[in-house]
């Protein structure tokens, strides 16, 4: 035994990550080396639906909605899929909900221990990178039905600008342009993002075209929640910029979605996008 009766593997130097420390030393405790019995496991645990997340000049808003499901069965109303992975970062998650939270914490641990081991932080492309490696681990557990799918978004502060990473099960990468999204959701979400997204947006307008977004996912996709006016249940907001990643408070995004269903009074199926 070592110091204070830690394991010499614990006060001798290493690498800079702590998942592949984790991986020698127990790896059993990484989310996706775990043994199941055979077949498909994944209407046996909670799956969390939709993310969004969309560029402005000044950073990215990244949004999710709040429900979580289990087969046909609503899991849990007031889920959180958005957190924050660093001071100017945050992750969404989609898929398997306990798989997806403990990746999430992984990485957040994983930046860091980078950061305590070399005194420095990664840069924007080092922590997608590190992502996908996290996610490819969980490949054997994605293929019997518990696939985690993150997005990925931050302030680069080398470029100066907010940037959107989506990911596939086996751990690709893939930089997305302006907006996107992923979940059960995402295909009515970035139907919407696409009448909506101009290249000016102000925070707050970006605020309200995740928000209108994820109101069309939850419109046309039973998975994805939408607004709870009774249980004041709203949409986790994230706004990443120079100064760093912040919560939007609840009481801000329930004023926006109050403005937005308040307009879908007079226009159910939302905003009209304009012809020229």
């Amino acid at each position: 035994m070592g110091h204070a009766g830690l394991p010499p593997a614990y006060l001798t130097s290493g690498g800079s990550s702590f998942a592949d420390f984790l991986a020698v030393q127990a790896p059993e405790l990484l989310p996706g080396r775990r043994t199941l019995a055979p077949g498909q496991a994944g209407d046996l645990a909670p799956h969390g639906t939709t993310i969004v997340a969309v560029t402005f000049p000044g950073g990215v808003v990244v949004a999710g909605d709040r429900r979580a499901t289990m087969g046909n069965i609503i899991a849990q109303r007031d889920i959180n899929k958005v957190f924050p992975a660093d001071e100017f970062s945050v992750v969404g998650i989609a898929g398997t909900a306990g798989l997806a939270v403990e990746l999430v914490r992984l990485f957040q641990t994983e930046l860091e221990h980078y950061e305590k081991i070399e005194g420095t932080t990664l840069s924007m492309d080092g922590k997608a990178n590190r992502l996908a490696a996290l996610i490819r681990s969980n490949l054997a557990m994605a293929m019997q039905g518990l696939a985690v799918v993150p997005l990925f978004a931050g302030f680069d502060l080398v470029h100066g600008q907010g940037r959107i990473f989506s990911y596939d099960v086996t751990g690709g990468r893939y930089e997305e342009t302006s907006f996107h999204s992923v979940g059960s959701g995402s295909l009515f979400a970035r139907g919407a993002l696409k009448k909506l997204y101009r290249d000016d947006l102000s925070d707050t307008d970006a605020i309200t075209a995740v928000v209108q977004a994820l109101y069309d996912a939850a419109d046309d996709d039973s998975a994805t929640g939408g607004p709870d006016l009774a249980r004041r249940i709203f949409p986790v907001v994230f706004v990443v910029t120079a100064d760093g990643a912040h919560r939007v408070s609840d009481a801000d995004v329930a004023e926006i979605a109050d403005r937005v269903i308040a307009g879908r009074m007079d226009r159910p199926d939302g905003p009209a996008a304009a012809l020229t």
